[in-house]
């Protein structure tokens, strides 16, 4: 189920023949129920997840998708109980290592966004190392938000905009959306166009408050480790469907 219905003269339309979006975000959520419906343990479904994620991403890639923001893990998900977030570190470091090695012949440059100083010194390393060992590509800019949440980095960035204009590097006159956006995460990145919840959930939970101002949403009855290529390419029907009017007529 989609937030709005289909145009059913599009439902089939062939992907390559449709606008795409710039950018897409994905809320990838449903990994815990996706393992509780199976009487599985959490971190299954997290790693369920993770497979889903290299699959989505590298389709995005392949079909011209120029960013992908992924929400992997917020401030908020420290709450989880301990031997749930322990797993999730665990699975991180595992991804991370194997993305040196498995987006090696891939041609898409990997981002961080969020409080990298969260995470421990081994898990800050592996990421560099993977922005690094990427930064010269061309290809779909892929941002993995890890302890992101959209709260933090507007405040992030209002204090960053303060000490420039206590410091006289800034005057408050030149503030305006687009120098406030420089101060994002995502400085330099169109906003996205399309958010996509998998899960059936319908609300935005912290994820990119600031770019989204004009977003169009698709919220899907589908936990994420289920989440197909066919569903990618139904959410892009429905943004194609979309007449963006950016509160014009």
């Amino acid at each position: 189920m989609a937030l709005f219905s289909k145009n059913k003269k599009d439902e089939g339309a062939d992907i390559s023949q449709i606008p795409l979006p710039a950018h897409v975000g994905i809320i990838m959520d449903g990994n815990g129920r996706w393992a509780k419906k199976r009487g599985l343990p959490r971190k299954v479904g997290h790693r369920e997840g993770a497979k889903t994620f290299r699959t989505i991403t590298r389709y995005c890639s392949d079909i011209g998708i120029r960013y992908l923001t992924v929400y992997a893990f917020s401030t908020e998900n420290w709450k989880r109980p301990e031997d749930e977030v322990g797993s999730l570190m665990k699975l991180f470091k595992s991804y991370l290592e194997e993305a040196l090695a498995d987006f090696k012949d891939d041609d898409i440059v990997v981002r961080f966004i969020g409080d990298k100083s969260g995470f421990s010194p081994e898990l800050q390393a592996l990421m560099t190392e993977n922005e690094e060992c990427s930064a010269e590509r061309k290809g779909m800019v892929l941002n993995i938000a890890m302890n992101y949440g959209s709260r933090d980095e507007i405040i992030r960035a209002v204090r960053n905009i303060c000490r420039d204009v206590k410091n006289g590097g800034l005057d408050e006159g030149q503030i305006d959306e687009s120098l406030f956006s420089g101060y994002l995460y995502t400085a330099g990145q169109p906003d996205p166009d399309l958010i996509i919840r998998p899960s059936g959930e319908y609300r935005i939970s912290n994820f990119m408050l600031w770019q989204a101002a004009y977003t169009e949403f698709v919220i899907m009855n589908k936990l994420w480790p289920d989440f197909t290529t066919e569903d990618m390419d139904e959410a892009l029907r429905l943004f194609a469907q979309r007449n963006r009017r950016y509160g014009g007529v």
